[in-house]
């Protein structure tokens, strides 16, 4: 399983757009409802170079099928628990470009951008 830190997502998905033209890299946040709206990265694709999808961990067995098994997807929770946890579950289930992104939204917060609330 491949560890992203918060710095190298952004690089992460411009490399997979070159590596794959026609890419989108999504970053999949498996946390509740009440969580992302406390804290959540901006769902700016242009300007991340990803698009946000929201899918709570315990939804994902239910809603995988709506992601591309070949689609980039760095998972995304709080400390990088249960993003773990989901991007194995979608590897064991055929999906083939997934990796964790190490600290969580905490990370994320405290090493990119300190405008989003810690809780």
């Amino acid at each position: 399983m491949i560890q992203l830190t918060v710095q190298q997502v952004g690089p992460w998905a411009r490399q997979q757009k070159l590596d794959s033209p026609g890419a989108q890299p999504v970053v999949l946040d498996v946390r509740e409802a009440w969580e992302v709206q406390t804290a959540s990265v901006a769902d700016d694709e242009e300007a991340n170079g990803f698009k946000l999808v929201t899918m709570p961990m315990r939804t994902v067995p239910a809603r995988c099928l709506e992601l591309d098994r070949d689609q980039p997807i760095a998972c995304l929770c709080h400390h990088g628990g249960r993003s773990m946890q989901v991007a194995q579950f979608l590897l064991q289930n055929g999906f083939t470009n997934v990796v964790n992104i190490q600290g969580g939204i905490h990370a994320w917060s405290s090493e990119l951008d300190a405008s989003i609330p810690q809780y």
